[in-house]
């Protein structure tokens, strides 16, 4: 008898991926030696500026990468099976039934010319041994349970909102009730209202299944919303993680202070916006040091020389960052009452 993982074991982990883009003309690197580990039942956050790397990371564990994208890892492990190893009939068993995304666009993510129906009632009979008319019945139970009615199964994505058509794309990424659930910016075509009835049905449906959930977004107001822990990226590489109390309360990265201060202050209507100066390196020309150290106000020449080291402030809270070897300063949010 198969021995059930605590919620304490990882049911996804990853270690040392990579992933480059190679042409004739250049070699963009847009994840870089990356590690991390999602416990059963967790939600993970991917948060950093549009190219740091989230989308890709989370299509290499779907071993998605489009072409001439190449991924290379130790490991990339799902419940046990290595991802890497996976022949093609197995990986169409893996994508779906043990891993499911949510894309980033739902007006794009269905087929215009199939009923909401019929596609996830084709994710039901690609994974489970059901009849035609059961997958069909499964699909109804699927839509009632996003909020939709049975009754609109046979309806066409064109006939649906942005909202509407989002909740069908979650229905069919939970069709098959995966181990683990990516979500990439599955709120950034809807309203604010919507988003927000988006995001708790998500909530909802990963503590009613007991699923494991990475979120990926820009947004930290989702992440503090979502996510039991942060990983922060910049420029294809993690430069801080920890549990959400640690990354926010606790920043030790001058890339996630930055994030934070360049928020609005709702405590201080007139005080003014700090943005982060500059902009993200060409990732097909990374710096030999610190990516971040041409933006960052605490940078100095050892910044520039070799990539930071990984600095562990407990087990679960890391940055990257070259001053904590120099010991010369400290960033610290103090914690929020």
């Amino acid at each position: 008898m198969e021995e059930k993982k605590s919620l304490h074991d990882p049911v996804l982990e990853v270690e040392d991926l990579s992933v480059q883009f190679i042409s004739e003309d250049e070699t963009v690197n847009a994840v870089n030696h990356i590690s991390f580990k999602l416990r059963k039942g967790h939600t993970l956050g991917f948060v950093g500026e549009t190219g740091a790397g989230k989308t890709t990371t989370a299509l290499a564990l779907l071993r998605l990468v489009p072409y001439p994208g190449k991924a290379e890892s130790k490991k990339i492990e799902v419940c046990g099976n290595e991802v890497s190893a996976m022949t093609a009939h197995q990986l169409e068993k893996y994508r779906g039934n043990d891993v499911a995304m949510i894309f980033q666009d739902p007006m794009t993510a269905l087929n215009p010319v199939f009923t909401v129906g019929q596609q996830i009632a084709d994710s039901i009979l690609l994974h489970q041994d059901v009849t035609s008319a059961e997958a069909m019945k499964k699909a109804e139970e699927m839509l009632e349970l996003v909020g939709i009615p049975a009754s609109r199964v046979a309806e066409y994505p064109h006939q649906f909102s942005g909202g509407m058509k989002q909740r069908v794309v979650i229905a069919i990424a939970l069709a098959c009730n995966p181990e683990v659930l990516i979500a990439d910016e599955p709120t950034t075509a809807l309203d604010v209202t919507i988003q927000a009835q988006v995001l708790n049905l998500m909530k909802k449906l990963r503590d009613d299944r007991r699923m494991s959930m990475i979120m990926i977004t820009h947004n930290l107001g989702i992440i503090a919303d979502v996510c039991d822990e942060v990983a922060v990226m910049y420029a294809g590489r993690i430069v801080e993680t920890g549990t959400l109390v640690e990354v926010f309360n606790h920043t030790k990265h001058p890339y996630t202070e930055g994030l934070f201060n360049s928020l609005p202050n709702i405590l201080n209507r007139t005080a003014k916006l700090k943005p982060i100066p500059g902009l993200m390196p060409d990732p097909s020309n990374l710096p030999i040091g610190c990516s971040f150290a041409p933006r960052c106000k605490y940078a100095t020449a050892d910044c520039t020389g070799e990539q930071p080291k990984a600095h562990w402030f407990s087990d679960t809270h890391m940055a990257a960052c070259a001053a904590y070897e120099r010991n010369d300063f400290a960033i610290d949010r103090p914690e929020k009452k």
